[in-house]
């Protein structure tokens, strides 16, 4: 003979109830994910962005066309800068942008001015890793040289003026 058991002390009642509370959970967990991370991949002003690619490859071919390049190394908190300035009567003060792929709040902007040998220095507070998008500018922007890689890099990376207007990539 079988003896009524109370609801609390079967097995089914409690599996039943926890499948939707998992995915309760589950949902709550996404919607602090996506509040903490918001995602900006799409950009707002897409047009005026647009307008601005031609901008940059006309300064990428006036790069090319005054003979400039850079070589990027890195250290443990520090990345040095050399330019090779090719036409340019002085060094310029640049202004440098390292760009995250996805994570715009890791983006580093910063303005430097050339040491005693003609070197830029950058510190960097936070880590690289992954893909980096890298631009360096003079301060009146007539040029400017860019190219992506991936952190951490062994050896320097190189900016040369393309001869074709898309940018230098990086392995």
């Amino acid at each position: 003979m079988k003896t009524n058991t109370l609801w609390y002390k079967e097995f089914w009642p409690w599996f039943l109830i926890a499948l939707p509370s998992t995915v309760v959970i589950a949902c709550l967990i996404t919607v602090i994910l996506c509040n903490k991370n918001p995602i900006s991949l799409v950009a707002e002003d897409h047009y005026k962005k647009g307008k601005g690619i031609n901008q940059d490859l006309s300064r990428l071919k006036e790069a090319q066309a005054l003979s400039i390049s850079a070589s990027l190394s890195m250290s443990d908190k520090m990345a040095v800068i050399s330019l090779n300035k090719g036409d340019l009567k002085h060094y310029p003060s640049l202004f440098i942008t390292f760009q995250h792929r996805t994570l715009p709040n890791k983006d580093i902007e910063q303005w430097v001015t050339a040491d005693a040998e003609g070197r830029y220095r950058v510190t960097i507070n936070a880590d690289l890793i992954g893909p980096w998008y890298i631009k360096i500018m003079p301060f009146d922007k007539v040029w400017a040289l860019q190219g992506r890689t991936h952190f951490p890099s062994s050896g320097p990376l190189l900016f040369n003026a393309p001869s074709s207007p898309s940018p230098v990539s990086f392995s």
